[in-house]
């Protein structure tokens, strides 16, 4: 009996600071448009620059000597 003493005022700050979290979320315009964010990841925005053209592996850390070790440092 005496933890429903403690945990009713918890809860009562809780529901309290969700209520608050809420109603700023509603006026601040959190709600106003619930759609287009879930349609625009459906459709892209852009044409790609590159899309008709296979991308080329990168090649920077291959091995530049030719020896075909991975070695990295001197020898």
């Amino acid at each position: 009996m005496d933890s429903i003493f403690l945990l009713v005022p918890i809860v009562i700050v809780f529901v309290a600071g969700a209520l608050k979290l809420f109603f700023w979320a509603v006026n601040s315009g959190q709600y106003d448009d619930l759609e287009t964010e879930g349609r625009r990841i459906l459709f892209d925005d852009e044409p790609r620059a590159n899309s008709d053209r296979r991308e080329q592996p990168d090649t920077s850390d291959a091995d530049t000597n030719g020896s075909g070790d991975s070695e990295v440092g001197p020898r």
